[in-house]
């Protein structure tokens, strides 16, 4: 197992995710206790220490199961991780009681890892108000008596949104876990986001490093051109050895499923096996194309702008566009549009076509706009 040093611990650099744990029967709330505890069990004797889980998975499960299996394993011998769900603006003003509960759920004294859940547009005002929620505060005093003992936050919001996140608590943020593969450093700006942790010296934990497991299975074609590289590699092995390369990252979450996804993982976590030039060229070139089949192609020239009568972000609108389309659907877009006025939204938009006029690309915009409306309102 690849290890990483972080403040004089060992952590294991796969990290075990337990928001996908194996089902019974296909309910997202019925986590099957005896293949979750295998999984655990084989990660554990080779070499995994750090589990993350949070209030919110698995309809509140997670927790409760990852207690019990980590509970027969001496505490010292694993690192944990759980989150305030921030994600759910009801929970504001419950820190206390969800924290308190939280240590029951998961059988423990203290928490490792703790994290400000999931900051973006939909929260960070109510995460910033100490003087209504007091959820900074309270956080604090738990990392002072010794029941947080490394604190820090997740977030899936844009570089301006974590910027006034990192402006008002940056300087007692100990890590950052963000949305990282080799598809988002560009596409959802994770590139952007790292630069802007290093400034304050903020080593990066990634999650969904296969995108939802979009990237461990590609198309055949393009299965073929990695294969030509490395034959023996999984095609999800690539996501990994992607991640590995950044010097800023230190744990990476996988949230596997079944054993066969541990196996793979582990194996792939045995060896630091960087890609080289060609093969992260060729990495690249995949990325530009999965996304080139989905997305529209905006340049963000913003001629668009000046020329609508409501004054919409379009090229902002169209990248959330582009976001949920390639996702088929999530929660990204809609937790940012939820977030806008209401005559900010794409339904705001009259299909007056003036931005059509002067867009560069040619982009049929009105057309976007009633689109991304229906798929909107179709996942409410």
């Amino acid at each position: 197992m690849i290890y990483r040093d972080f403040q004089g611990l060992k952590l294991s650099a796969l990290g075990f995710g337990t928001m996908r744990l194996p089902t019974i029967g296909g309910v997202y709330s019925k986590i099957d206790e005896k293949a979750a505890a295998e999984m655990f069990d084989y990660a554990i004797q080779h070499g995994v220490n750090y589990f993350d889980t949070a209030w919110g998975y698995h309809d509140g499960e997670s927790e409760n199961t990852d207690g019990k299996i980590l509970s027969k394993y001496p505490r010292e011998s694993f690192y944990l991780a759980s989150k305030f769900p921030g994600y759910d603006l009801s929970n504001f003003g419950r820190v206390e009681e969800i924290f308190e509960k939280q240590l029951k759920k998961c059988r423990v004294d203290y928490f490792d890892f703790y994290l400000f859940h999931n900051v973006c547009e939909m929260n960070i005002d109510a995460y910033l108000n100490e003087e209504k929620y007091g959820t900074y505060s309270y956080l604090m005093e738990q990392k002072k008596n010794g029941r947080i003992r490394h604190l820090g936050f997740s977030a899936h919001g844009s570089l301006a949104v974590i910027e006034r996140f990192l402006e008002k608590y940056g300087k007692d943020m100990e890590f950052c876990q963000l949305q990282i593969n080799y598809l988002d450093w560009e596409f959802q700006n994770a590139k952007g986001k790292v630069e802007l942790l290093k400034k304050y010296n903020i080593p990066v934990w990634v999650m969904e490093p296969v995108r939802g497991g979009k990237l461990a299975s590609l198309a055949a074609e393009d299965e073929k051109k990695l294969k030509a590289f490395r034959p023996n590699d999984s095609i999800a092995s690539w996501a990994f050895r992607f991640l590995q390369a950044l010097p800023e990252v230190k744990v990476i979450l996988s949230g596997m499923s079944d054993m066969k996804q541990v196996k793979d993982n582990i194996k792939t976590f045995e060896e630091e096996k960087p890609l080289n030039a060609e093969e992260s060229a060729a990495l690249d070139t995949i990325a530009r194309e999965m996304l080139a089949k989905t997305s529209l192609p905006c340049t963000a020239c913003r001629y668009c702008t000046s020329h609508c009568p409501k004054h919409l972000d379009i090229p902002e609108l169209i990248k959330l566009y582009n976001e949920h389309r390639f996702t088929g659907g999530g929660f990204i877009a809609p937790m940012v549009v939820s977030a806008l006025a209401e005559e900010k939204r794409p339904s705001a938009c009259i299909g007056c076509r003036s931005c059509e006029k002067v867009c560069p690309q040619q982009i049929k915009i009105s057309e976007m706009m009633k689109d991304f409306t229906a798929r909107l309102n179709a996942s409410e």
